[in-house]
């Protein structure tokens, strides 16, 4: 591999990036441009840098900002940073030192106090060319255990892959005549928040305000990288979720059901037409985007992980989030507000910037 060269996000070089990481099998729609804008309209800033080699991608990353207070601010890398899968595992290191050099060079000219650099890579194991990262084992932004379904199979091998319980219930919402509608209109959006909120409510978990899906919706829609089902019965949505398609990965990010017709097993018939649809629109795995490992006891993601399970997939565990430190003072201080949060927070199925709610 010839020399890296580095160089500055900007917006003419969006679509380039994007189109590499949609295809890239490492990562995932956290680190497309667009999805970086859309967190911005959170309170996250971000920047970015590529590597190329000859003038083709080989890696890069979109590295969002979070200052935690007037002061003090991190890094953080979700489903990132990206290395081509490249023959020699050389390559990837010398990707991953020109990552680190650039992310070096930027905290040297930050208006604040970095304290760490967090990533959270989809990798199964850690390679060797990493290190001087510490664990991050309780609070992480993407999920480092999920479960992925096969879409290259049939519809008849989808569901006979699912536990029995889970195909059972497929079956039963299909008895009770439960029908499955898309619709990102201002109605969908309004339904899908009225929807969660009564979810979070009953189940004593923190989601997102109306605002926050007024915003992801129709940007999903209007980009075509997603969209929001509802499972209806009787002209009652009763659950309904928000999908992601990315590449040839269509991800399950948020979801909410209502207490009522609990019988009619909405939202099975829901995930299994999810699935249907992605399929139809070249995806390849659809990914469930968060479970509890088996080996943990009961906790806050308990129900909805036995939910997950039923429909099949074969699990996943990621590398844990990986923090290197630049500051230790900093990061204390960090850790510190981070807990507090945490305390006040009573119901939070992760920190207080994870994406997801309970979705069952």
């Amino acid at each position: 591999m010839g020399t890296c060269e580095v160089v500055d996000d900007c917006v003419k070089r969006k679509q380039s990036w994007d189109d590499f990481v949609a295809w890239e099998p490492c990562t995932g729609f956290m680190q497309s441009s667009w999805w970086s804008d859309f967190m911005a309209s959170t309170g996250w800033d971000h920047f970015g840098m590529v590597l190329r080699d000859r003038g083709t991608i080989v890696g890069g990353a979109t590295i969002w900002r979070w200052a935690y207070d007037a002061e003090h601010c991190f890094y953080f890398v979700p489903e990132g940073p990206v290395l081509m899968q490249a023959d020699a595992i050389a390559d990837q290191a010398q990707v991953f030192q020109a990552f680190m050099g650039f992310i070096d060079e930027k905290r040297r000219h930050d208006t604040c106090v970095v304290s760490h650099l967090r990533i959270e890579p989809p990798w199964e194991r850690l390679p060797a060319f990493v290190h001087e990262f510490c664990e991050v084992g309780e609070y992480f932004h993407v999920p480092r255990d999920t479960l992925l379904i096969d879409l290259k199979l049939s519809d008849t091998d989808i569901l006979s892959q699912m536990k029995s319980k889970g195909r059972y219930n497929v079956g039963v919402a299909r008895k009770h005549g439960v029908s499955i509608v898309e619709d990102t209109s201002e109605r969908g959006v309004l339904d899908f928040c009225q929807m969660q909120n009564e979810m979070c409510e009953r189940k004593e978990i923190k989601g997102h305000g109306l605002d926050y899906f007024q915003r992801l919706i129709p940007l999903l829609a209007r980009m075509g990288h997603g969209a929001v089902y509802f499972a209806e019965y009787h002209g009652i949505r009763l659950a309904a979720a928000v999908v992601i398609i990315f590449g040839n990965v269509a991800t399950y990010l948020y979801g909410a059901s209502r207490a009522t017709h609990r019988n009619v097993m909405a939202p099975y018939l829901l995930h299994f037409h999810i699935m249907q649809e992605a399929k139809a629109r070249g995806c390849e795995i659809y990914d469930l985007f968060g479970i509890s490992p088996q080996h943990e006891g009961q906790n806050g993601w308990t129900s909805f992980s036995e939910f997950k399970r039923k429909l099949g997939g074969r699990e996943m565990s990621w590398v844990p989030s990986l923090d290197h430190v630049y500051d230790s003072g900093a990061y204390a201080h960090y850790q510190e507000s981070l807990q507090a949060k945490q305390n006040a927070s009573v119901g939070l199925l992760s920190n207080s910037v994870f994406p997801i709610t309970e979705r069952t």
